[in-house]
Order: structure tokens, then C-alpha cells, then sequence
């Protein structure tokens, strides 16, 4: 049934919008059925709110034949069927608040199934491609609702596009003599762009580029589009960085007035500077960082004091100092809201005169701060704390294995306070997963590689005690910053600020991961007190650790769980145990931290709290970028592991099911933890079936089984540096 078809027009039924009279005669003429429809229609569609019986529709459209009365009855409930109208109670029906007509936003897919997802929540209603008035993905758009065919998903036509979201896609130029296209893997989106000639922007056959969609003519094949930024060859590793970046909307450069505006900040840190703050630079202070890192945003200092007890400084880099609200350099910020770290890059979120240079907590280097002071005893327990600005100068730039050694060895520079912090830390961290926390501590895939960006070997970095003893401090210092404004006295009004939060796993989620983990031989709680819950799971990744299936049942665990967000709204942190909690400690490559910066100079002035709704929406947009960020970083560790074994066709390798679909299987390899793809179609020994509760597919005719975790051999068939996708095939 088309709901185009079913407009209601006038009807002998109806006089001036009213229904009609209901004392009919018995043996007045009988009602046809399409009629009947229409005016059943008619009645719900005008007050789309109230619920009717079948008795009620009845009378309302003047039918009282015992038969005509039992076909009302037959109408509603196929109507019902067809999503038309829903049934909130038994035999009582009011119309579907979708309605005919709604906004939402468009969902373009290059596999074509487009979809549409309502402003009002529900699920997706699928769009065919005809009927999609070539809308673009994340447009805004109307839509006409067509009425659900029995047995068959929901439908709609596209009628209006509202608004245009603007995007670019990145792909690579083919040029023949008349015309030029760009060739795109964009998931969302099947057809290449056409490019005229005219549009080509200097660019040349085989090389990346930035294009933007101008056109789709309605009876066009193809969109058309011109050229925004030519990136360079295709394979040359700067246009494959830049062009990731691009294909997650994310800058690749930096606009030229931004870094003029950091060049004109002085470099002096004036008297006036220090007098209004504490000074720390006689004390000892140093940085532990990763090898390669540049932006130092933390550091950390130790004194005994008269008390006996410790003071524990954790000085974080004043960025706020410099940048002030709605600048330039501020706005850039906040647009990029994160600096974004690829395998051979980092794309800082401020300019590098000040991510590198001024803010950043170099050895030897008089540097301003925004610090949290603790004072602790021997058992880690805080005696007291305060939030103050300083002045600090490290003494020593510290790599984690540098710190690292002189943990393990008892020997080098400050021995004496690394050791100590590291006491501190570990007793801290030990408080921290008694009191729920999660204990998940997973290794990074990183990446050897030349001058020319190519990754020579791999490796894996883990986690040791000096990051441990780092990440302590900065969660303690992010904690107290959170509670000092979330902690509200009585009688005083609660302040907008920025919390990174955390909700607790879906119930669902958790299910379907404790009954898989069963087939392993592990249990785990679902069901009971956060504490009981998350004392199973870390008592589960504990049981798990140096067996065949770690790596797995750690996937899934962080796969189970929610994703971290800032918002306003506080909920406390699931994951660290903590109920509140924010980012304070990494102003240089994260905005929400100047944020907080920000708010927290405010309050501790007296000054009013800031619009929440404001606020909000710069959490949301954080958020967002952050996710786009992890997204883009994803992809280049995927490109250079496909690079990396783009030498290696024909080669056999061990692996482990990592990942199963309906279109195949995920084999993530022992040796270097590349993963592949055994397409379906080349599962030709049975017709498999995919069951996305028990992650396996599961042979037809023979029953052979390929699970999540199970152990395979594969031959590497065919490494698209395009899609940065490896194809493997089953070598057994």
C-alpha cells in the first residue's frame, strides 16, 4: 500500500471536516472498502494523538452493519501492519506519530542502501537510489513515508533536501582526452564525480585530489564536481597522509594568518608574570614523554616537606596564558578541537611556535603553568591539594625508557624522586582498581619507517610502570580539578563545566560477551552492583592474560563498553570508578582542557557560570572531532600495515579470526597483527551463514564452524593500498 495514493480528498463521508451523522438507517447503503480506508485514515490523520477501537471508528465513519464493522476491524490491524498506525494497547489503535511526512537526515551508502534516520529517533527507513533526489550524506531532508508492504522492511522518497551538508571527497584522478573523474572509495558514495576539464586545477592522471560536488544533474548518472586541492601523486607518502586526513574532514595544513598570529606572541615571561604566581623553579622538576614527542604538556615535581610528608606537583603548560578566547588562534582551535596523531605525523591543534615551542615544558626552559599541588603522605593518602598557577623549570627531559631503566635498575638522574613518585603511583593506582576501576591495558601497533615514510618493521608498544606512573598523576590531578567545581556546597548553585564522562556497558552487550567468553570457559557477571560487575571483568582480563585468546576477549571487552565523552552533564566516569572527572591536563593537543583552564580561572574568581547550552554544544563538537581523529589514526596504522605487506603476496602466516561478517572474515595476523579479509565468496567449500550473536559463520551442508578467536593459516592473496584493505585466503 503506497501512502502517496491514500491522500484523503473530499468524501461523501465527511461534510466541513466533520464526520457525518451517525443514525444511518440499517439498510443504508454498504461502504466500499478503498472508501473505507480513506476515511478510516481520514479520522486518525486528523487527530493523530487519540486511540480508537474498532467500535469507535465504526460509528465515527457512520458504519453499524455487523459486517462492515468487522471489516473496520480486518483494516485497522492491517494498517497496523503496515506500520500506519500502532497499537499501544490491546485492540486499540492511534496513528503512527512518524506520520506520512518527516525530516531526518539522509545516510548515502556506496553499497546503495541508502537510508534515512528520523529527527525523532527510531530506526532506519531505507531510501532506494531512485527515490533519493540524489541527496548527499548528512543532508538534512523531507521525506515521504511510503506505507510497509507485508514481510518487507520499511520505505521513502526523498521530496526535499532542507539542507546541504557541506563535505569534500578525496579520490584519485583519472584523465582521458575529453573528461576526467575522480575515482573515490568514499564509503558513501557508488558513483565517481565527474570533473570537466576546464576544473582540473593543474591536476594530472593518477594523482590525489579534493573534490567538491557541485551538481547532480536529476537524470545523471554521475555528480559533478571541481577540484578544491590537488594533493600530489598517488603512493607518495604525504599525499596518502594528507589525503586520510581529507577523507575525515580534518586539516592537513595550517592557514597561514594562525601561524602569523603565534609568531607575534612574545616569548618573555615578564616579572609581572611571576609575581603572580608560585615558583617551582628551584625545585625538582622533570618530563617523561615518548620518544618522538615535542609537545610537552606535563611535568611533574618532588620536595620533602617540613612535615615529613611529599609535595607532588603536577604542572600542566598554561596554554590559556597565550590564547585567549575567540582569537584567532583560539578559533582554530576549537574548529580542530584536537591535534591528531598518524603514524608518521602529529597535526598539532595549535600552531608549533606554541605547541612546540612556548607552551611546551622543554629542559632548561622557564616555563608558566597551571598546576595541582599535593600533599601526600607514605601511603599515597592526599592531606591536602591546592589548584594554583606557576612558574616551573624542568630539569630533565625524561623518554618513558629512560624513566624506565631507572625503575628497573635503582640507577640515574634524580633516581631518588623518580623512585619515590613511582611508590606513590603504584599504591595509587592500587587504590584506584579496588575501588572499580577497569584494568585495561592494551598494547599499540607501532611502526618503524624510513625517510620516505616507509614502515620498515613493526612492533608493540606496551605499557610499563613508567606510564603508569605518569598516567596516576594526571588522573588524580583531572579528578581533583573535577571535583573542586562538580562538588557543589550547600546553599551555593551548580557551575556549567566540562566533565569527561563515562556511562555504564549495555546490559545487551554484556550478555552476548559473557555467554561467548563462556565457550572459552570463562564466566562473567552481568548482573548485580557496578563494584561486583567490574571486579568480574577485571578478575576476567586477569584470567585471560598470556593465553591464545587475550588479545580477543580484550576486543570484545572494550567493544562491550561505551565510548567516553565530555558533556556538562555529569554522570561520573564508569570505566576509572571515579564520579567526577575531566580533562585538565592536556591543553596543547586538546581543546576541552582549555576549557576547563578557562572555567576554572573563572569560578576560583567568583565569576557567574557560563551559558550550559553553549557549553554543550562545544562538548558535543569535541566529542566528534575526537572521534574523527581516532578514526583517521586508525586508518593510517591500516594503510601502513597494508604497505607493509604489500611485498609479502604468497607468503603464510598464523593468525586468529578477529573479526566475522556476512561478508567474510577478519584474520588479524600473530607475527605483526596486520589484519585481512577472507572474503566470503571465497568460503567456496559450503554456504556458510553468519551469526552475529555467536560471532561465527556456521557451513550449511557441513557444519563446519569459524569463530571469533579461532586459530587460522592464511596466504596473503592481494594488498589495495587504495581501500587499504589485504585480501587473505585460507591456506589449509
Amino acid at each position: 500500500m503506497n501512502l502517496k495514493k491514500q491522500k484523503t480528498g473530499k468524501d461523501k463521508t465527511f461534510r466541513n471536516n466533520k464526520p457525518a451523522k451517525k443514525n444511518k438507517p440499517a439498510h443504508s447503503k454498504r461502504m466500499k472498502k478503498d472508501r473505507m480506508v480513506h476515511a478510516i485514515l481520514d479520522i486518525f490523520q486528523k487527530d493523530p494523538k487519540s486511540v480508537y477501537n474498532y467500535k469507535q471508528i465504526s460509528k465515527l465513519i457512520g458504519v453499524d452493519a455487523q459486517v462492515q464493522k468487522l471489516q473496520v476491524h480486518d483494516i485497522l490491524y492491517t494498517l497496523a501492519e503496515d506500520d500506519i498506525l500502532v497499537e499501544p494497547d490491546r485492540g486499540r489503535f492511534r496513528y503512527n506519530s512518524l506520520g506520512t511526512i518527516a525530516t531526518g537526515t539522509f545516510q548515502r551508502r556506496s553499497n546503495g542502501k541508502n537510508a534515512f534516520l528520523p529527527d525523532d529517533g527510531g530506526e532506519a527507513i531505507r531510501i532506494a537510489e531512485r527515490n533519493s533526489l540524489h541527496a548527499m550524506d548528512g543532508d538534512r531532508v523531507r521525506v515521504q513515508l511510503f506505507a510497509r508492504r507485508r514481510g518487507a522492511e520499511p520505505e521513502a522518497e526523498v521530496l526535499e533536501v532542507l539542507e546541504s551538508k557541506d563535505r569534500s571527497y578525496v579520490g584519485t584522478l583519472q584523465i582521458s582526452h575529453d573528461y576526467a573523474f575522480l575515482v573515490t572509495e568514499d564509503k558513501t558514495l557508488a558513483n565517481d564525480i565527474f570533473i570537466p576539464k576546464r576544473s582540473l586545477k593543474g591536476g594530472k592522471n593518477g594523482d590525489k585530489a579534493i573534490v567538491k560536488i557541485i551538481e547532480w544533474p536529476e537524470n545523471a548518472k554521475n555528480p559533478i564536481g571541481e577540484i578544491i586541492d590537488v594533493l600530489g601523486a598517488s603512493g607518495d607518502n604525504n599525499t596518502e597522509m594528507h589525503a586520510i586526513l581529507a577523507e575525515f574532514g580534518l586539516p592537513y595544513k595550517y592557514p597561514e594568518k594562525v601561524e602569523q598570529a603565534a609568531d607575534k606572541i612574545p616569548e618573555e615571561i615578564t616579572s609581572q608574570d611571576i609575581a603572580e604566581r608560585e615558583d617551582f623553579r628551584r625545585v625538582t622538576t622533570f618530563t617523561i614523554d615518548p620518544r618522538d614527542a615535542k609537545d610537552f604538556d606535563d611535568a611533574l615535581s618532588l620536595r620533602r616537606t617540613d612535615k615529613g610528608t611529599w609535595e607532588v606537583g603536577v604542572h600542566i603548560a598554561d596554554v590559556t596564558h597565550y590564547v585567549r578566547p575567540d582569537d584567532v588562534i583560539d578559533k582554530e582551535a576549537i574548529d580542530r578541537a584536537t591535534s591528531v596523531y598518524l603514524v608518521d605525523r602529529t597535526i598539532p591543534m595549535l600552531p608549533e611556535r606554541l605547541s612546540n615551542g612556548l607552551c611546551s615544558l622543554r629542559q632548561d626552559e622557564e616555563k608558566l603553568c597551571y598546576s595541582v599541588i599535593f600533599e601526600l603522605n607514605d601511603q599515597s593518602e592526599i592531606l591536602a591539594s591546592r589548584i594554583v598557577r606557576t612558574v616551573i623549570c624542568s630539569n630533565r627531559r625524561f623518554t618513558y625508557e629512560e624513566a624506565q631503566i631507572i625503575i628497573e635498575t635503582g640507577e640515574g638522574d634524580f633516581k631518588e624522586e623518580v623512585l619515590k613518585l613511582n611508590q606513590l603511583a603504584k599504591i595509587l593506582r592500587d587504590k584506584r582498581f579496588k575501588d572499580g576501576a577497569i584494568d585495561f591495558d592494551r598494547y599499540e601497533v607501532k611502526f618503524e619507517i624510513d625517510e620516505n615514510g616507509k614502515p620498515l618493521r613493526v612492533y608493540f608498544k606496551e605499557s610499563k610502570e613508567a606510564n603508569h606512573l605518569i598516567e596516576e598523576f594526571m588522573l588524580l590531578a583531572n579528578k581533583t580539578v573535577a571535583e573542586t567545581i562538580g562538588k557543589t556546597p550547600k546553599g551555593k548553585s551548580k557551575k556549567t563545566f566540562v566533565y569527561r564522562i563515562h556511562e555504564q556497558p549495555d546490559p545487551d552487550k554484556m550478555q552476548n560477551f559473557a555467554e561467548f567468553i563462556g565457550k572459552f570457559g570463562y564466566k562473567l557477571k552481568t548482573t548485580g552492583s557496578k563494584g561486583e560487575i567490574t571486579k568480574s571483568i577485571n578478575s576476567l582480563l586477569d584470567k585471560a592474560k598470556g593465553k591464545p585468546e587475550q588479545n580477543l576477549i580484550e576486543t570484545l571487552a572494550v567493544r562491550s563498553m561505551q565510548k567516553a565523552i565530555y558533556s556538562t552533564h555529569n554522570i561520573g566516569h564508569y570505566g576509572l570508578a571515579f564520579p567526577f572527572y575531566t580533562h585538565f591536563t592536556s591543553p596543547i593537543r586538546r581543546y576541552p582542557d582549555m576549557m576547563v583552564h578557562r572555567l576554572l580561572e573563572r569560578y576560583t574568581k567568583g565569576g557567574k557560570s557560563v551559558n550550559s547550552e553553549e557549553c554543550e554544544d562545544d562538548c558535543d563538537h569535541c566529542s566528534s572531532m575526537e572521534q574523527l581523529a581516532a578514526n583517521a589514526e586508525r586508518a593510517s596504522i591500516k594503510y601502513k600495515q597494508v604497505e607493509f605487506m604489500s611485498d609479502k603476496t604468497g607468503q603464510i602466516f598464523d593468525g586468529v579470526i578477529s573479526g566475522v561478517t556476512e561478508w567474510g572474515l577478519y584474520v588479524e595476523l600473530n607475527e605483526n597483527k596486520c589484519e585481512g579479509l577472507v572474503p566470503m565468496r571465497d568460503l567456496d567449500d559450503d554456504y556458510y551463514t553468519f551469526d552475529e550473536k555467536n560471532y561465527c559463520l556456521t557451513g550449511k551442508r557441513h557444519k563446519h564452524i569459524y569463530r571469533l578467536g579461532d586459530p587460522v593459516t592464511v596466504k596473503i592473496a592481494h594488498a589495495n593500498l587504495q581501500r587499504k584493505q589485504l585480501d587473505f585466503v585460507l591456506a589449509e
